[in-house]
């Protein structure tokens, strides 16, 4: 019953899917570290002692530890209404500053090299945009103006939206991957399949929107899924870790030794700009950090201008 109530809160809050999953299951282990009692009837001591078993025997990182307190935190405060004074003077766990696994553009070109097909064009896009996985994965049709050269990033950390550019050298082979996704969007439409996810209520507000071509998703999944949620069938976007395990192989194949991710290449995307010259808060823009200071672990301060930004996957 608490977790269904967890589960509410959250969803009326519009907190995302991911983070659901997370704040519910802390708060499940939390509970059964309690010996199952109300969390109105304890205190200060077992939360302490329940995120320091996460550290000594959990070895968990402190970027984790400190997603369990923040569960915590939410459940006593969002769910339980209670606005203890031992909730401040908790100690969270200081993260760890580590430079960010960047590759060079001879690195990113032969990885790229070694990719082709849809997941190959994603790859491109990481690289090329500076979009993090799930705002790739999750990037719909309406989004991408070739015109203006621009992706429309929805939704993305934090709840922002951003723009970035479009780089011109993958115009031609996404106006080609949306023609094919076209037939697969008709062919759905012809059998009657339920139309795509809709944030929020926009499936209230705009009953047919999702059956619509601008918010099918750019890269959907082959199959069919159940909606989690909606309990209905109908077409998700790609599996993420799909793409995470062909750009894994990739590396292997280009023979890189450095530990990429689909995140280095956002990684990649900022500092190759910055080495070219254009300035960190235009990089900062792209990226779609709040802060300047985030953007800085690129590198140190280049105040050198840079007017119509193009992409580095335009250099390779």
């Amino acid at each position: 019953m608490l977790l269904e109530v967890v589960r509410d809160r959250i969803r009326a809050k519009h907190y995302s899917r991911r983070t659901e999953q997370a704040y519910v299951g802390w708060v499940k282990r939390f509970v059964v570290s309690i010996g199952r009692r109300h969390p109105r009837d304890v205190g200060a001591p077992e939360v302490e002692a329940f995120l320091t078993d996460l550290a000594v025997n959990g070895k968990v990182s402190a970027a984790t530890q400190t997603q369990a307190l923040s569960a915590i935190l939410f459940l006593y405060r969002e769910v339980l209404g209670m606005d203890l004074p031992w909730l401040e003077g908790l100690v969270r766990a200081k993260p760890s500053r580590r430079i960010p696994t960047v590759l060079t553009p001879a690195e990113v070109s032969r990885l790229l090299a070694c990719m082709d097909g849809t997941y190959g064009l994603m790859a491109r896009l990481l690289y090329g945009t500076g979009m993090r996985l799930m705002e790739c994965v999750r990037l719909r049709v309406k989004d991408v103006d070739f015109g203006r050269r621009e992706v429309l990033v929805r939704d993305g950390k934090g709840g922002k939206d951003r723009v970035t550019m479009l780089p011109s050298s993958l115009v031609e082979p996404l106006q080609a991957h949306l023609a094919r996704i076209r037939i697969l969007f008709d062919l759905d439409r012809e059998r009657g399949v339920e139309g795509v996810h809709m944030p929020d209520a926009l499936d209230r507000k705009y009953p047919e929107a999702g059956t619509s071509w601008g918010w099918f998703w750019v890269f959907p999944a082959t199959g069919l899924s159940t909606d989690p949620r909606a309990e209905s069938q109908r077409r998700h976007h790609v599996y993420e870790q799909n793409l995470q395990r062909a750009i894994k192989q990739a590396v292997g194949r280009a023979g890189i030794a450095k530990p990429a991710t689909t995140h280095t290449l956002r990684h990649s995307f900022a500092t190759n700009l910055l080495e070219s010259g254009y300035d960190i808060r235009t990089v900062q823009e792209l990226l779609g950090h709040a802060d300047v200071s985030t953007t800085m672990i690129y590198t140190h301060v280049l105040n050198r201008g840079g007017r119509g930004v193009r992409s580095p996957l335009d250099s390779l």
